[in-house]
């Protein structure tokens, strides 16, 4: 399995290749950074982003792609950003029918880890060591996009069994199974 991982930002967006199956050493094919001026027009520094991702599809070819999740920060317009470059990446994939996964930093750190509360030091460090790399990526973004695709490599397996598994019960019980990512609860008072 090919996955590429993409550490969504304006200023500098991470990329890595990383090929492999989960239980078996994996490899890195190549990690980077897509990069825009902060002076440059919104528009224009999406752009710049969607050759950036489109030009690593097109060399690597990954099966699936793997993008850090946005989660709320204090910092508005940091996450617009990053919210913004994320949906780009998606949009790449989506355009050459590319599944996409999404992962967030806290379930990258504890795939990747072992705790979800990991720094920027310890998963490149971990990053370095599962590759065998002479040293981590730089700059941090780039060694967090490798991360991402190799949390998606060890964690596909037990997700498509689930998707698998879900698939199969909604053929049997279609009313009794939710889709996947769906989840079925008590609706709450004064709510329907």
């Amino acid at each position: 399995m090919k996955v590429l991982g993409v550490d969504p930002g304006l200023t500098r967006c991470g990329v890595g290749v990383v090929d492999g199956v989960a239980g078996r050493p994996l490899r890195m094919v190549g990690v980077g950074v897509v990069r825009t001026p902060s002076d440059a027009d919104i528009a224009h520094r999406l752009v710049l982003i969607e050759r950036g991702i489109d030009a690593w599809l097109d060399e690597h070819r990954p099966e699936f792609v793997a993008v850090e999740r946005v989660f709320s920060q204090h910092n508005v317009r940091t996450v617009m950003g990053t919210a913004q470059a994320s949906a780009v990446a998606m949009l790449c994939a989506a355009r050459r029918g590319l599944p996409v996964a999404l992962h967030t930093p806290s379930e990258v750190k504890a795939a990747v880890t072992g705790s979800g509360r990991a720094d920027k030091d310890q998963v490149g460090a971990m990053v370095t060591r599962l590759l065998r790399l002479d040293a981590p990526p730089r700059p941090a973004d780039a060694a967090d996009a490798l991360a991402l695709a190799i949390c998606h490599i060890w964690r596909a397996p037990a997700v498509n069994r689930l998707q698998q598994a879900q698939a199969a019960a909604r053929r049997t019980h279609p009313a009794s199974v939710p889709s996947a990512g769906i989840r079925r609860g008590t609706p709450q008072k004064g709510t329907r």
